[in-house]
């Protein structure tokens, strides 16, 4: 008897460690690691490299405003507000999953110049300057959206517009956002390279690293649970988008490896709300905008004039 105790207790404490160190991998971020984060090494990137360190030593180089904001759960949120004309829409920017702000905007903060609106840049949680160290894959952070939200609404007043636009994790945030009943300042929402779900994307990692996701992926939620006290599935963009009701532009790359871009279009036939999409053939993850910058400056220049009513700035931009 006393044996077998022994041999349970040893494998309940082996299920421990196993289940802590599928969530140190998946979701925990630590200081150390996200003060390294720098230009991604993979082949694809690196015909763009010059190009994206050059738009993002500009962006740097922008007079801004910090701001600060606590989230539901307490953790200090920080960003960076960049100021281009009274009364204009605010494009509020949410990053992605091991990102940075300037980085995954080097285009799109530039795209938002020429608009003529105000931005917000955000670190989203246990990311830069913000506090915290998990990373919940949008099921936290669609909720620091709306908290996002709240400071622009207070800071510019109750007509100011705003625009919603998120890369990779932070697209999936920004669409998770959308049924959580966001004030009708929020004139649309602009999704480049999202994922339909945090499990759909997680069960494909654990497949790309060799593990049988039927297997891990139980692992995973159970150590998201446990240890991050959130749940992978208790929102997801395409149930999002159901009920959405603004106007949403998707965009991704025909050639992403990392988020298919049949996501896209799962989400784009779930979404509710009047919709678009813009697809890049050739791109890779978070590309588009390097391999077809005219197309994608098309795009959302198009959606932002139908949704967006506020006229042109031709200066601002890069």
């Amino acid at each position: 008897m006393k044996k077998q105790a022994g041999i349970l207790a040893g494998l309940m404490t082996a299920a421990g460690i196993v289940t802590a160190a599928v969530y140190r991998y998946a979701f925990f971020f630590s200081k150390k690691q996200r003060a390294n984060i720098g230009y991604p090494k993979e082949e694809q990137y690196e015909s763009y490299r010059k190009l994206s360190e050059e738009l993002i030593g500009k962006v740097r180089e922008q007079p801004f405003e910090e701001a600060v904001i606590y989230s539901e759960d307490g953790l200090r949120l920080y960003g960076k507000y960049y100021h281009m004309a009274d009364k204009a829409p605010v494009e509020i920017l949410f990053h992605g999953y091991h990102g940075m702000a300037e980085r995954d905007f080097c285009g799109g903060f530039w795209l938002a110049r020429e608009a003529g609106h105000n931005v917000l840049l955000v670190d989203e949680r246990a990311h830069g300057n913000s506090e915290g160290h998990v990373i919940t894959f949008g099921i936290r952070e669609r909720y620091d959206c709306l908290g996002w939200i709240r400071y622009a609404i207070e800071r510019f007043g109750k007509d100011v517009q705003i625009v919603l636009v998120g890369v990779s994790m932070g697209a999936a945030a920004v669409l998770m956002a959308s049924d959580l009943g966001l004030p009708e300042n929020v004139k649309g929402i602009i999704a480049d390279c999202g994922y339909s779900s945090p499990k759909a994307i997680i069960r494909k990692r654990i497949r790309e690293i060799g593990f049988p996701a039927r297997l891990v992926y139980p692992i995973a939620r159970l150590g998201a649970r446990m240890f991050g006290h959130f749940d992978l599935e208790e929102s997801s963009p395409a149930a999002a988008l159901r009920k959405c009701r603004v106007p949403v532009l998707l965009i991704h790359g025909e050639a992403d490896q990392f988020v298919p871009c049949e996501m896209s279009w799962e989400n784009y036939r779930a979404c509710a709300a009047e919709k678009r999409i813009f697809t890049v053939p050739g791109a890779g993850h978070a590309l588009c905008y390097m391999v077809d910058t005219e197309g994608y400056r098309k795009a959302v220049k198009e959606f932002l004039d139908q949704y967006v009513g506020e006229p042109r700035i031709s200066h601002g931009s890069f």
